[in-house]
C-alpha cells in the first residue's frame, strides 16, 4: 500500500510566512500610491490655476481675476473669481455666458478644480493688503490673493520629502 502524498505542517507554515512577508512589502506600496496620485493631481490642478491667473491677468489690463467687473479698487470676491474663470469675459473683466458675442476672452476653466486632499473646490479670496495665513486649515480648496495673483492649496499635511502641500 502506498501512502498519499500530502503537505506537511512545516511546509504549510513556510508558505504562510512567505505570503505574510510579501503582504508586508506590497500593502504599504499600494497604500502610498493613493497619496502619490493625490499629490500629482494637486500639483497639476495648482499649475492649471496659476496658468489661468497669469493668462487672465495678461488679457485683462493687468488685473487679476477676483475683482468684480475688473475693478481692483473694490474688494475681490470668490464669485467674481469663479465667474472670470468659467465664463466668457471682456477685457474690462465683465463676464457673460459662454459664447456671448462681444465677450471674447475665456472661459479659461470648464469648472473649478477640486483639491484632491480635502475634496473642496471653494476659493478663499484674501482682501487687498492681507497676508496669506501662516498655515492651511482645510476650510477651502484653494486660497487666492488677487492683489498679487498668488494661489495656494488650502490643505494640511506634507509630502514624503517633508514639503507642506500649502507651500506647493
Amino acid at each position: 500500500m502506498r501512502r498519499a502524498r500530502a503537505f506537511t505542517l512545516v511546509e504549510i507554515l513556510v508558505v504562510v510566512v512567505l505570503l505574510g512577508v510579501l503582504a508586508a512589502i506590497v500593502i504599504p506600496a499600494v497604500a502610498n500610491s493613493g497619496t502619490a496620485a493625490r499629490q500629482s493631481t494637486l500639483a497639476g490642478s495648482l499649475n492649471l490655476l496659476r496658468r489661468f491667473v497669469l493668462i487672465y491677468t495678461s488679457q485683462h489690463n493687468e488685473v487679476a481675476p477676483g475683482y468684480p467687473n475688473g475693478d481692483p479698487t473694490v474688494a475681490p470676491t470668490e464669485a467674481a473669481f469663479r465667474d472670470q474663470a468659467t465664463l466668457s469675459s471682456k477685457a474690462d473683466g465683465t463676464t457673460a455666458a459662454r459664447g456671448t458675442p462681444g465677450f471674447d476672452y475665456g472661459p479659461y476653466l470648464s469648472k473649478m478644480p477640486t483639491n484632491p486632499f480635502n475634496n473642496l473646490d471653494t476659493v478663499q479670496i484674501l482682501p487687498n493688503g492681507a497676508a496669506f495665513p501662516a498655515a492651511a486649515d482645510d476650510s477651502h480648496g484653494w486660497i487666492c490673493k488677487p492683489q498679487t495673483g498668488e494661489i495656494r492649496p488650502d490643505n494640511t499635511g506634507a509630502d514624503a520629502r517633508g514639503v507642506r502641500y500649502y507651500d506647493y
